[in-house]
């Protein structure tokens, strides 16, 4: 397999960083890709150099929004022509483009200068589990940190026949918040 990568000109002292975005977030998620394209992540960080290491996403068909944001968050652009505002939700533009979500949440949070380009050109997002970097040498599977959820207290416990408004939501929420608890009553008893 070619060490070359199209459009990467020097390789000298870059890894190859793969990310699985299966059920992390998008904004906390592309903040993390985002630092190690500009190379925040090194000692040798310097702002006006592009010293950042080459990104492989994969599974970015199985990344996730917080609250509403599939159904409220627009990607908009215009045509160019009047009356030509199109706009996208976030569910439509992830049925649609699968890697463009990750891909415009990265690129926001990149510098807005003339290193912007080249540290993009180091970011390769592929939808599913297959990338074309398997076997390269300088592939380095890159741990993101785990996401912590807050405390909200104890779980709420339902009267009798209650029936929720959004059901899937209901015990989508029910089901993190008792996984919480359990996580909290180990680290008691741990530290007892």
């Amino acid at each position: 397999m070619s060490k070359s990568i199209k459009g990467v000109a020097d390789l000298e002292g870059l890894r190859l960083r793969l990310c699985d975005a299966d059920g992390q977030v998008v904004g906390r998620f592309a903040s993390q890709i985002a630092q190690i394209l500009m190379g925040k992540d090194k000692p040798t960080y310097s702002p006006e150099k592009d010293d950042g290491d080459v990104v492989v996403v994969v599974n970015a068909e199985k990344i996730e929004f917080t609250g509403r944001k599939w159904d409220k968050k627009l990607y908009q652009w215009h045509t160019g022509y009047p009356g030509g505002l199109k706009e996208r939700t976030a569910k439509e533009q992830l049925a649609r483009e699968p890697t463009k979500v990750l891909k415009n949440a990265v690129m926001g949070m990149l510098p807005k200068n003339n290193l912007r380009r080249s540290m993009a050109r180091k970011l390769r997002i592929f939808p599913g589990e297959d990338h074309d970097f398997v076997g390269h040498p300088a592939l380095v599977v890159h741990q993101m940190p785990p996401r912590t959820l807050r405390d909200k207290g104890d779980v709420f416990v339902a009267p009798e026949g209650f029936e929720p408004f959004n059901p899937e939501v209901y015990w989508k929420k029910l089901k993190r918040m008792e996984e919480s608890n359990k996580i909290k009553s180990q680290r008691k008893n741990a530290g007892e």
